[in-house]
């Protein structure tokens, strides 16, 4: 190789180098939605499987003291956002828990027990899958519950159903 070639061959490098760094984050934010929306559509196909382990992880949980986990329903209402430091999808998605009180605990006997409880249970989407860790937002709908995390989340474009 000449002189000429190789002057050529590094400008093409440093061309090539300088390409990639300017279109790193038109790239990544191309590749984020593109996992956003198979996320979502992973969502919608597990939504009983999802709602299952939900009421299975929070069961175990303790909280609230004194209530037993009965049922859990998930609502259409799902907002989806990305952290904003870890990347990480998290879906906030509307639910209606019913407790019953543990025999001999603190709830027994109180009347409210028996009320339906509204609120928005988080769900992650990691390694290709949704998990949860039955974390239940209380009195609050999806959106209201992204509002208060609007600092640590992002939300993302709702992605048409069909």
């Amino acid at each position: 190789m000449t002189g000429v070639h190789w002057v050529l061959a590094s400008l093409g490098m440093v061309g090539a180098g300088l390409l990639a760094w300017l279109f790193r984050a038109p790239l990544r934010r191309s590749l984020q939605l593109k996992e956003a929306a198979l996320a979502q559509a992973a969502f919608d196909a597990q939504r009983d499987a999802l709602s299952q382990r939900f009421l299975e992880v929070a069961s175990r949980s303790g909280k609230p003291r004194g209530l037993r986990w009965i049922a859990v329903e998930m609502g259409d209402q799902v907002r989806y956002a990305r952290d904003r430091q870890t990347g990480l999808l998290t879906a906030f998605v509307g639910v209606n828990i019913r407790f019953e009180a543990i025999p001999g605990g603190d709830m027994e006997g109180v009347a409210a027990v028996g009320n339906i409880r509204d609120g928005a249970a988080l769900f992650h989407f990691e390694r290709g899958g949704w998990g949860t860790g039955g974390k239940t937002l209380f009195n609050v709908g999806p959106d209201e519950a992204l509002g208060r995390f609007q600092a640590q989340f992002e939300p993302l474009p709702i992605a048409p159903s069909g």
